[in-house]
């Protein structure tokens, strides 16, 4: 009997076989470009886009400018195109970059230290009134920024900033951003070391080199030796922090691996003492890791932050002493507690040479050009010629005789610009928001100046510390992660339904003392029209509940969700 034939099996669906392309790290031989925008900066360096502004575009106009370069190289040099007046936020996730764009451009001036002349001071308010509609924002990062800058005006722009020592080279892009630093380095009485040089040395070594020009993505640097902690150390890619060791003196601890925006992370101590002749050759193997060993296949994880996640700080600090410094750092000691509830340095304060420094408020950061011009008269007025900002949004000058601070606060409050702002005026700061920004939802600037009036008006008694920082989106430019009061700009339902302008709301963040992020209680929103009406229901029950010399952080970690909500 002939056997009985098998039905053939199925045939086993193949395996398709991807190459394994890692997370995108040069060191690990992925090279490959794994998204747009490393194939641009492969293509070409962003450096180089300053040639084709000036000799093509600036002459050819706007519509001359290749997509690339338009979106993506001509950060190196500062520039971002701006929000095209009328699209509302609901609109800024659905639009193709090319229907966001306007053809006009923020123009970012690096201020590494928040360090000014009042001669650069008043060139950049005459820049501003002359080609940016008299526009002129201070941001959380000591830079000036500029709107409504036209390509054809880039040259004579730079032109005139660098006559002054001042540039724009490499203010945004992926790449070392503005070196923050302590706007009173040098100068305040309870500096533990001075770190100008460091900053110095670092902008002539590295800006504008191309050893790091081409990064997976931005890259934030602090460094300060105040006391006060002073430049949100926590959240930069890398920040030397003042500390005295106890055999070797006066020097830095290092941090790494600080950032926020939608994935927020605090930086984490190496536990590694630098004296200040050592940070550059420490910076630069710091940044040498992030652009070899940084995750350049995703653009979400291609921060330092995510690299020092993975690896831990141990595994960090040896690879940078084994492969970059060839050499082992000085273990030491943490930072002590910051000296001052506030450290934006608002009011009179002694130096150590005894004159005087003035910080003022200006709101939210927000002046123009012919302020910035009186500024620089000001201050010279009253026999200062520097001046700084700071990264709360504030303004310092500096060299002050004893018998000229009061004539200078006056001169200052007659232009708006408080020494002696409310807690609400000098604890309120807000991001660019949709008035220029294309990755915003809802308005920050006009309403975060509303809110200073409207609760100085209804708390006028209220005089503890606190932040209240207003952000247009998720991207927490403002910092809205760690302010006592963050709010996150998004669409919400009115009372009647609709979609309108408001907030997400994060409480009890904080930096420095007990460093953390905010607390999100479930379901809160505000609308922007409400906005008013719940921050002083939450401070007035803040007031009420809270204990002797309690802060609004500690206050809003322990609270109940009704009385957050």
């Amino acid at each position: 009997m002939a056997a009985t034939p098998q039905k053939p099996a199925a045939a086993t669906p193949r395996r398709k076989v991807s190459r394994h392309r890692g997370e995108g790290q040069w060191a690990a031989g992925h090279h490959t470009p794994l998204n747009g925008n490393e194939q641009f900066k492969k293509d070409d360096d962003g450096l180089n886009v300053r040639t084709r502004i000036e000799t093509i575009y600036s002459k050819r106009g706007f519509d001359s400018i290749d997509p690339n370069d338009l979106r993506g190289r001509m950060r190196w040099w500062g520039l971002y195109t701006q929000r095209k007046p009328g699209i509302d936020g609901g609109k800024t996730a659905i639009l193709e970059p090319e229907e966001l764009d306007d053809k006009y451009f923020m123009l970012r001036v690096r201020i590494d230290g928040g360090r000014l002349t009042t001669q650069q001071l008043r060139v950049i308010g005459e820049i501003s009134e002359e080609f940016a509609r008299g526009s002129a924002d201070i941001t959380d990062r000591q830079n000036i920024q500029l709107h409504w800058i036209r390509i054809e005006d880039v040259p004579e722009i730079w032109n005139r900033l660098e006559a002054v020592g001042l540039s724009t080279t490499e203010a945004c892009g992926d790449c070392p951003r503005v070196v923050i630093g302590s706007p009173v380095a040098g100068i305040a009485e309870d500096e533990i070391v001075d770190g100008t040089w460091a900053i110095d040395e670092i902008h002539e070594r590295y800006i504008g080199s191309k050893e790091f020009s081409n990064l997976p993505r931005k890259f934030k640097t602090a460094i300060s030796g105040s006391p006060l902690l002073d430049v949100v150390h926590e959240i930069n890619d890398i920040a030397f922090v003042g500390v005295e060791h106890p055999e070797h003196g006066p020097g830095f601890d290092l941090w790494v691996g600080g950032g926020l925006s939608t994935n927020p992370k605090l930086g984490v101590r190496l536990g590694a003492w630098v004296p200040l002749d050592e940070v550059p050759e420490v910076w630069a193997g710091v940044v040498g890791i992030f652009r070899d060993w940084g995750y350049r296949r995703l653009r979400t994880r291609a921060r330092l932050k995510f690299l020092v996640a993975d690896w831990g700080p141990e595994k960090f600090r040896q690879v940078l002493e084994d492969d970059y410094l060839e050499r082992k750092l000085v273990d030491g000691p943490a930072p002590a507690e910051p000296s001052g509830r506030w450290r934006d340095h608002v009011g009179v304060h002694r130096q150590k040479d005894g004159r005087y420094y003035v910080g003022f408020a200006p709101r939210v950061g927000r002046v123009d050009g012919a302020t910035l011009t009186k500024i620089a008269e000001v201050a010279e007025a009253h026999g200062s010629n520097r001046v700084r900002t700071t990264v709360e949004q504030k303004m310092i000058v500096l060299d002050v005789e004893e018998a000229q601070v009061e004539p200078l606060v006056e001169a200052l409050e007659a232009l708006d610009l408080t020494a002696k702002p409310s807690p609400f005026r000098r604890g309120t700061m807000a991001c660019t928001g949709i008035e220029y920004c294309k990755l915003a939802i809802v308005e920050t600037k006009a309403r975060g100046s509303q809110l200073i009036d409207e609760l100085e008006r209804r708390i006028p008694e209220f005089d503890e510390p606190i932040t209240i920082n207003l952000n247009g989106c998720p991207n927490a430019c403002a910092r809205i992660q760690v302010a006592d009061i963050g709010l996150k700009g998004q669409l919400v339902l009115n009372e009647q339904g609709e979609q309108v302008e408001g907030y997400q709301v994060h409480l009890g963040g904080a930096l420095g003392l007990e460093a953390g992020f905010g607390r999100k209680v479930r379901g809160l929103k505000v609308t922007s029209e409400e906005l008013p009406d719940y921050v002083e229901r939450v401070l007035k029950r803040f007031q009420d509940e809270r204990e002797d010399g309690e802060r609004f952080a500690a206050w809003a970690s322990r609270a109940s969700e009704e009385a957050l909500s």
